[in-house]
């Protein structure tokens, strides 16, 4: 009889048991809130660029030849006409030379063909008063006058000449000239692409021997911004960005350019709006990887939630049907969830501007459900342990 009465008490036991965990299983859902507060949104549109400065110049060769020596390094600061580099002028200078001598033998025959001129004139002049006193034949003096006429177009063809060689001696000198690398701006050597002894053919194209940055203290940022957000980008937007050499330092510029130009890479348009930004420290760099934040609007104190609240949706079968219009949050009334109609404003990616709705600073939003309280998570009421 006692076993009977043991085994009833166990089965109503673990019958207790069974019903404790199973209508465990019903209790309500439990939420993660935050609260709305007050503070700042600031709106802006992210892109990455490089940095640069605002005017590069690339400075080759228009002569081939053999480097002869170097005057500047990496960093050399120089000067507008500054000699940077020269090519060995050598040969350009022999060039120069044979011009120089071609163009005194032009002027020397210049001057036998205008004597010959002369000499030419005074005989068709001589023969003309001869033939006025019928002492010559009227052919001594054709052959006199087509003399002259030859002697004449002789002395115009001499002077083509001299005209000629003075041309190729502007080239040999200019030539040579070239042997010369000058800076064509004040600024700093940002690389040196060339050594002493070597040799660069500028037959096709002009090689790029340095690159110089005319002014570091004033940089700018060349960034690519999609196509969805340009539209809100506008010249004189003030701009923060940090790069990786000074991750905790924010640095500032302004946008003035936005370029119509677009750049489409795989189907992808994107436009370039430039950034001016001051570098007096000359801690920024041309190349450097800027992660650039353009700002489009500043509110101060203002209601805001976390985005997460406006993504959040009821998902338990009591859901409404019907799909609210418009954004929304979710807050706890009488322990349940209840939907509250809200207008919003800008963004700063991680909360929003709430303009108005039925919500208070300090009131708990929903941001995320975190299951039934007899999850896995160890909530749950359990059921006691039967052996």
């Amino acid at each position: 009889m006692k076993k009977i009465l043991v085994g009833i008490a166990l089965a109503a036991a673990l019958a207790a048991g069974m019903f404790m965990l199973f209508n465990s299983k019903e209790s309500t859902v439990k939420y993660r809130t935050e609260k709305a507060v007050r503070g700042d949104i600031i709106t802006t549109v992210t892109a990455t660029g490089t940095v640069n400065a605002v005017t590069t110049v690339l400075v080759g060769t228009q002569v081939s030849g053999t480097i002869k020596n170097i005057s500047v390094d990496f960093n050399s600061p120089v000067k507008k006409g500054q000699v940077i580099a020269q090519i060995d002028p050598a040969t350009f200078e022999a060039q120069a030379a044979q011009a120089k001598a071609n163009l005194l033998s032009a002027k020397a025959n210049l001057e036998k063909s205008e004597a010959a001129l002369v000499d030419a004139k005074r005989t068709m002049d001589r023969n003309k008063e001869l033939l006025s006193r019928n002492l010559i034949a009227r052919s001594d003096l054709d052959t006199a006058e087509t003399n002259y006429e030859t002697a004449k177009a002789q002395v115009g063809v001499s002077k083509a000449q001299v005209a000629q060689t003075e041309a190729a001696l502007k080239v040999a000198e200019t030539n040579l000239g070239y042997t010369k690398i000058l800076s064509p701006v004040d600024g700093v050597v940002i690389s040196r692409n060339v050594d002493t002894g070597q040799t660069v053919a500028a037959s096709f194209q002009t090689p790029t021997l340095f690159t110089i940055a005319q002014d570091l203290t004033e940089m700018q940022i060349n960034t690519s911004v999609d196509e969805a957000d340009i539209g809100k980008v506008k010249e004189g937007q003030d701009v923060e960005f940090t790069v990786d050499a000074y991750p905790d330092l924010t640095f500032k510029g302004n946008v003035s350019q936005v370029r119509n130009a677009p750049v489409t890479v795989q189907n992808v348009v994107t436009y370039d709006v430039i950034i001016n930004v001051d570098n007096p420290g000359l801690k920024l760099k041309p190349g450097m990887t800027a992660n650039v934040s353009i700002i489009l609007s500043v509110k101060n104190d203002v209601l805001k939630v976390p985005n997460a609240a406006l993504r959040f949706t009821f998902q338990e079968k009591d859901k409404p049907k019907k799909p609210q219009k418009g954004p929304g949050i979710w807050i706890m009334r009488n322990k349940k969830p209840e939907r509250i109609s809200v207008s919003t404003g800008g963004s700063d990616g991680s909360y929003t501007e709430i303009v108005s709705g039925e919500i208070k600073e300090g009131q708990e939003v929903i941001v995320e459900s975190l299951g039934k309280l007899d999850d896995n998570r160890g909530t749950a009421t359990r059921a006691p342990r039967m052996f």
